[in-house]
Order: structure tokens, then sequence, then C-alpha cells
């Protein structure tokens, strides 16, 4: 069987960044950090930081609304986030490079610049 060829900014060489990057705010580290930087950590980096964003947002929203925020938009809110971080892990672990379900679009649309 042929060997796969890896190139620089692979899926494999930067599939650890892109799974370390769901994990708090470790995206800063394929964005900002890591040199060369690999298309494929860049990517899920991307999307985590959405995933982050959309979090904090959740959680500030539903904070400030009394009783609807509460019981309603904090549950599910982060019930949401919890699937989508599952989903960004998912992807990057298996090497595939889709955008999260809801809020990818916009981190692709958002972030064209890091």
């Amino acid at each position: 069987m042929a060997k796969k060829e890896v190139k620089s900014g692979g899926v494999d060489e930067g599939k650890l960044w892109a799974i370390l990057s769901y994990l708090f705010i470790l995206w800063i580290f394929p964005l900002w950090v890591i040199k060369p930087k690999k298309d494929f950590a860049v990517y899920h980096a991307k999307q985590a930081l959405m995933l982050f964003i959309a979090a904090i947002v959740v959680n500030i929203v539903g904070s400030i609304i009394p009783f609807i925020g509460w019981f309603i938009i904090l549950p599910i809110g982060g019930l949401i986030v919890f699937v989508l971080w599952i989903i960004g892990i998912v992807n990057a672990a298996t090497g595939k490079k889709k955008p999260l379900p809801i809020i990818g679009k916009w981190a692709i649309d958002w972030f064209k610049s890091i």
C-alpha cells in the first residue's frame, strides 16, 4: 500500500491543533502563535472562535433576561453550544473541514482576514 504524502499545512499535520482549538481559548494558538500556519488547524480555530463568541452571547443574553433567559435561553442555548462543540471536535478528529451548523458560515465570513 502506498503511503500518503503529508504536505505542509495538511490535515494530519494540523489535526492536533485543530482538536485543541476547541478547548476553552486555545483557538488563539493556531491563529496567532503556530508558525507556519497550518490551514486545517486555522480553519478549526476560526470555527472554535465563533463557537466561543456564541457561548458568550448565549450566557450574556440568558443572564440579562429574567425568567425566560434563566429557564429557556441559558439551558437550550447551552445545550446547542455543547452539541456544536462536540461536532467541531469530531470534525477536527476525523479530518473534515466542514463548517459547524448554524454558526459555521459566519465564522468563514467574519474571520477571512485572520
